[in-house]
C-alpha cells in the first residue's frame, strides 16, 4: 500500500498545481499541512509553467492499493 500526500495551489494563471509527498508520516495533522503549505507560498520557492504559485487550493491523503493479476 503506497500513501502520499498531496498539496494543492493556484498560480498566478489561476491554474491548478499539485507537489506530491510520497510516505508522509500517519499522524500528519491538518495544521501542519496549512502551515508547510503557507511557508511554500511566504518563502516562493516554486515556480510553475503558469507563474508562482499564490493561493493554496486544498490537500489530501492518497492511499493507493495495488493487486497482481496472473495473465500470463
Amino acid at each position: 500500500m503506497a500513501t502520499k500526500l498531496e498539496m494543492s495551489f493556484k498560480n498566478a494563471m489561476d491554474n491548478k498545481s499539485t507537489i506530491s509527498v510520497d510516505n508522509p508520516k500517519s499522524d500528519l495533522t491538518d495544521e501542519e499541512v496549512a502551515t508547510v503549505m503557507q511557508n511554500i507560498l511566504d518563502k516562493n520557492i516554486f515556480n510553475t509553467n503558469g507563474g508562482d504559485l499564490v493561493s493554496i487550493n486544498g490537500a489530501k491523503v492518497v492511499t493507493t492499493t495495488a493487486k497482481e493479476l496472473s495473465v500470463i
